[in-house]
């Protein structure tokens, strides 16, 4: 038996006997070819001694014979000289023969001793690697006996996680607010505190800061009048001195939620300079936004929150999953698309209509949607789209955002039956069929003619076999509310203003119809409301961000921004629902 891997010790000895055996065979012929000359030789001896013997019987001249007998007799000797010399030669060499057989025969028999002993130990080595590949065996089986034990172990804890994950969330309520109260500025200075601008602030200069992580405090301290110190609840309050992680920290369960079938929103909103867009997004330079930053800790919920969704989906089997982003902007009360390009490749913003599908859904037709295979491609799509949004410079702030930005990132789930997949040529056929199914494509860019649904509805509404999921996750930087007679603006700058303040006047109205379980929500009194009519009044899991101003300057904003954020406390919704049974798949 030859061991993997090399040559055996039993074909190396065999090469050796067989080569000892012909040498052994060689020496032998030889032996005979000299014996066979010898005996030649014997016969011409034994002729020429006859010849000899006759020469001398026969009656010569005695000179004639004498001169014959004596040269007869030099060339017999010189003859038998030769032939002594020969066969001296012959058995010198026969002996040497047998020396040389005896040789190659001990050789062979040591060799072959040899050769049996290393046979014997590789055969012995090959049984206790048997043994040892048997023991190994009967392990493995027993781990893979394991191992399945412990994967369905797995995905009954895994469906218990999901189920007490979703009810933890619940529980906190559909509809979650937080607030943020960023650091003291240089433009926070009142006034009348410029000839002190050199003394190190005090904490007495804050009127609005956290009296614990749930609760804020607001000192109300008008002159003429006493002070009063307001206090106000909400799910999570962040001082000035936390950090970017820990803000997103509280928002990851939401993306959990996302990939296990719900749909999920996040909204900031304050007043301009209050930290929604540092909040968002992360810090903000002159000409453009830049992610790739140098200080990572500095970014905000939208692109840690594309990090953590694609490290979700990457856990899944692959191919399971398709991610699409659409992103837009409400200005002046128009919906802007950010991510049309015209025939050069330039992306341009292109103005699209909101409609209420049949469903009761709000919708946007001809919204493009970008695939996008990891976060860097996500990333780069809102850059682009943040390229496009409007900005002017006020009194409050020198970059403030004059729309409000709406950031969707769809995934669509193949296979879906609960929470198993199917096997990877279901997979394959399904693919196969979503790329093949007719819709209009462009440079990787695909619109739809009737509505704003991602391909993976018409999937489903073609054929029933093939099961899907579709939710969607939205980020949301609302523009932010201003005084006019504070932020100094005038022309075209107050009419985006005006714009503003009323569409968010009629987010409050719609958060407040619903609190009051009013028979009519007014969605449609702003292009805002409409398009988060799902996000705001349906099913999704939402998150408020509230931000804040520390500063006395802002007092009357912070109160208005703290008195929405309360009105959305108080609505009650139904629960967020599954997105994965019949018919679900189909809405947004």
């Amino acid at each position: 038996m030859r061991p993997r891997g090399g040559i055996s010790p039993s074909f190396v000895s065999e090469q050796r006997i067989r080569q000892l055996e012909q040498k052994l065979r060689a020496k032998e012929e030889r032996i005979v070819v000299l014996e066979t000359e010898n005996a030649l030789l014997h016969l011409k001896l034994a002729e020429c001694q006859s010849m000899i013997g006759k020469s001398s019987t026969k009656e010569l001249p005695k000179i004639y014979v004498n001169c014959k007998r004596h040269h007869l007799h030099q060339s017999a000797r010189s003859t038998v000289i030769q032939i002594y010399g020969a066969i001296q030669s012959l058995k010198q060499d026969i002996k040497n023969l047998r020396f040389s057989a005896l040789t190659f025969l001990e050789d062979f028999q040591h060799q072959s001793k040899n050769s049996f002993y290393q046979v014997l130990a590789a055969v012995q080595r090959i049984q206790l690697h048997n043994e040892v590949m048997q023991t190994f065996r009967i392990k493995a089986l027993k781990l893979e006996q394991s191992l399945l034990d412990v994967t369905e172990r797995y995905q009954k804890e895994k469906q218990k996680r999901k189920i007490l994950h979703n009810s933890l969330i619940e529980l906190r309520g559909n509809i979650r607010v937080h607030c943020r109260i960023r650091p003291l500025l240089p433009f926070d200075i009142v006034p009348g505190e410029l000839e002190f601008e050199d003394r190190p602030r005090s904490s007495s200069e804050k009127v609005v800061c956290a009296a614990d992580d749930e609760t804020i405090l607001v000192k109300c301290n008008r002159p003429g009048h006493a002070l009063i110190n307001k206090t106000l609840q909400f799910e999570r309050v962040y001082s000035a001195a936390e950090t970017q992680e820990t803000v997103f920290a509280d928002v990851s369960p939401l993306l959990t939620s996302l990939l296990d079938g719900y749909n999920v929103c996040i909204m900031a909103y304050g007043q301009t300079g209050s930290g929604k867009t540092y909040t968002m997004l992360g810090p903000q330079p002159e000409d453009n936004f830049a992610f790739h930053l140098e200080d990572e800790t500095a970014l905000g919920i939208i692109p840690r929150a594309a990090e953590e969704v694609f490290r979700l989906i990457s856990e899944k089997p692959p191919g399971s999953h398709w991610v699409e982003v659409s992103v837009v902007e409400v200005y002046n009360n128009t919906v802007f698309d950010l991510l049309v390009k015209d025939n050069c490749g330039t992306t341009t913003g292109v103005k699209r209509d909101i409609v209420t599908n049949k469903e009761g859904k709000s919708d946007v037709p001809l919204l493009v949607y970008e695939s996008v295979k990891d976060a860097v491609e996500f990333l780069e799509l809102v850059h682009k789209g943040l390229q496009l949004r409007v900005k002017h410079p006020t009194l409050v702030h020198a970059h403030s955002s004059r729309s409000h930005l709406v950031v969707t990132l769809t995934i669509t789930t193949r296979n879906v039956l609960g929470d198993d997949f199917g096997d990877c040529s279901s997979q394959k056929q399904n693919k196969e069929h979503f790329f093949n199914y007719p819709h209009y494509v462009k440079d990787d860019k695909r619109t739809y003619p009737s509505r704003s649904s991602s391909p993976a509805e018409f999937l489903t509404e073609s054929t029933e076999k093939h099961k899907q999921m579709r939710t969607k996750l939205q980020l949301v930087d609302l523009a932010g509310s201003e005084c006019v007679g504070m932020s100094g603006v005038t022309g075209a700058v107050l009419r985006e203003t005006s714009f503003i303040n009323r569409s968010l006047s009629a987010l409050a109205d719609v958060l407040g119809a619903i609190s009051e379980h009013c028979p009519h929500v007014p969605y449609r009194n702003s292009k805002l409301t409409h398009l988060l009519q799902d996000s705001i009044g349906g099913d999704a899991k939402l998150l408020l961000v509230l931000c804040v101003s520390p500063s006395s300057k802002y007092i009357t904003e912070s109160l208005q921004t703290l008195g929405f954020g309360t009105r959305a406390r108080q609505v009650q919704r139904g629960q967020a629902r599954k997105r994965n049974q019949p018919g679900l798949s189909k809405s947004k």
